[in-house]
């Protein structure tokens, strides 16, 4: 329910200047008379960005968590970036070069490239980013990367270069600010990465320097006037600001006083597209990681989840569409497979994910030793490591954006006689509590799958990414043979055989069911019209400019 709007005049009193304002006025920015943007960009203004979580620290390179990378992508860089045809241009690296078929790669880095606090960027910053950094708690990178690589040299202050064991088919993919965010050696080398103050302060090379940063408030950035490509950025700084309300994030961006929103409800696109001062831009693309699956997760160190029949029959009791339609409101697409439809190398056929069918839940349910009496919650009889008479009772996890996914799992849960408890974490504390203490039942996370396997699928399912790393393999699921082919694929060039290593891997992982894959998801970014010049990624406001 939205927030009465003098809740919301509070939420925005602190903003300093009006939503993309150049004067510096405390006040919203005036309506314009004419909404026509110019078509050269403007100079100046402050661009006000509603992002749905406190990101609780703003350091990209120790997480995959979507909230961190949100509020902080602007102030890093990687060595490449992806353009929108998914092909690799320069970045820090301004040029490479691709060696023995693909195991050594070897990169040019930027002359003059200066970090925030005026300390020259060179490549013992990339060198230490990787080694201490993104290989040990970058869950996408450490799968991938760590796996593969042999060595990482650096001849002189502008050359690194990569050596990988075999050809490594993915890397140029997985080099941009989302995937290997470049930190400075200075200030990190001696300390544990995790707990260094400048997580809270960071320095970067990125277009936009970091102000200040008021937890569960907003993140001040200004732009970098040192920024290494010429004449960007052009805004004068942009203000993240904590707004977790869905609905108060589109009154906001109504009334004036957000110019950007990374996501729009559903039942708001029609009123909006209608006002003639919004425009939208769909994207697969998001800070924290591209082709997002909403997944479900089984915790299966716990007996409960170590029965496959269990896990089918969860999988059968949920009615997947109706996530899509009633928390999606159709934005995106059913997961059809483990891996998403967007990554053309891995697309499978064949495959079978149980479908809605509760009568074949309670089958299973029945066979499983999960007995049911009337329409009351089912309890155990003859369960292995369970004791007769417990509830099948269980939590669910997620964080505050995705209570939604709660509600309804909830509810179709129970009507196969499973009673399932919600609660919502914060996304530092989901985290800490899933992936380091490992005391949860079930949950349900935004599993960004990248642009290759490699990047963001692997490390959800081999035992080697079982561990403190966040986002990594959260079900704690173990097959050798997934293991083997993961790293088959991985330094296998030819498409069509990586393909086929996809799909039996696919294959198993559908048999096995350690994850129930629920949507593939969209986002419709939402933004004022008279702001223009926004790209995909977590760049997004790079070459944005205003009209005033």
């Amino acid at each position: 329910m939205p927030a009465p709007r003098t809740l919301i005049a509070a939420l925005f009193f602190v903003v300093v200047a009006g939503a993309c304002s150049g004067d510096g006025a405390t006040g919203g920015r005036e309506e314009a008379t004419d909404t026509t943007v110019a078509e050269q960009p403007v100079r100046g203004g402050t661009l006000v960005v509603a992002i749905s979580s406190d990101p609780g620290a703003l350091n990209p390179a120790i997480t995959t968590s979507g909230a961190v990378h949100t509020a902080s992508e602007l102030m890093f860089n990687g060595l490449v970036e992806l353009d929108p045809e998914g092909q690799p241009v320069a970045e820090l690296a301004e040029s490479w070069d691709v060696e023995e078929d693909g195991a050594v790669y070897r990169f040019a880095l930027r002359d003059g490239v200066t970090w925030h606090d005026g300390e020259p960027f060179t490549s013992a910053d990339v060198k230490y980013s990787f080694d201490e950094v993104l290989l040990q708690f970058h869950s996408r990178t450490k799968a991938s990367v760590g796996s593969a690589l042999k060595s990482i040299e650096t001849p002189d202050d502008q050359t690194v270069v990569f050596r990988f064991s075999e050809p490594y088919a993915p890397f140029l993919q997985q080099l941009g600010v989302t995937e290997a965010p470049i930190l400075p050696e200075h200030l990190y080398a001696g300390s544990d990465p995790q707990q260094n103050p400048a997580n809270q302060a960071p320095v970067g090379t990125g277009p936009f320097r970091f102000v200040s940063y008021a937890p569960g408030q907003e993140v001040v950035l200004e732009a970098n006037a040192d920024y290494f490509k010429a004449d960007l950025p052009y805004l004068d700084g942009v203000v993240l600001r904590v707004v977790p309300e869905k609905g108060n994030q589109v009154i906001a961006l109504e009334e004036g006083e957000v110019d950007w929103l990374f996501g729009v409800p559903g039942p708001d696109l029609a009123r909006l597209e209608g006002s003639g001062d919004i425009e939208f831009l769909e994207t697969s693309v998001n800070p924290g990681g591209a082709n997002c699956i909403m997944t479900t997760s089984f915790n299966l160190d716990r007996p409960i989840f170590q029965s496959p029949e269990v896990r089918e029959a969860v999988a059968s009791a949920l009615d997947r569409q109706q996530f899509l339609e009633r928390v999606e409101f159709g934005q995106g697409a059913v997961a059809e497979a483990p891996i998403h439809s967007g990554i053309p190398v891995a697309r499978a056929e064949g495959l079978e994910i149980p479908g809605f069918d509760p009568a074949r839940a309670a089958t299973l349910l029945d066979e499983a030793g999960w007995v049911r009496d009337g329409e009351g919650t089912r309890t155990a009889q003859g369960v292995q490591g369970v004791s007769d008479g417990t509830p099948l009772a269980f939590e669910f996890l997620s964080f505050p954006t995705f209570a939604q996914y709660g509600e309804l799992f909830r509810s179709q849960l129970a009507e196969v006689g499973i009673d399932v408890s919600l609660q919502t974490l914060e996304p530092a504390v989901f985290a800490e509590t899933v992936f380091t203490q490992r005391d949860f039942d079930t949950n349900v996370i935004s599993y960004c799958n990248g642009t290759d396997p490699a990047v963001g699928v692997r490390r959800m399912y081999t035992s080697a990414n079982i561990g403190p790393v966040p986002f990594s393999n959260s079900s704690a699921y173990r097959n050798t043979e997934v293991d083997r082919l993961f790293d088959e694929a991985i330094t296998t060039v030819d498409p069509a055989q990586r393909q086929a290593l996809y799909q039996s891997i696919q294959e198993i992982l559908v048999d096995e069911l350690p994850y129930v894959w629920l949507v593939e998801t969209v986002s419709t970014r939402a933004y004022q019209a008279d702001c223009q010049g926004f790209g995909e990624s977590g760049h997004f406001a790079e070459t944005a400019f205003c009209v005033p």
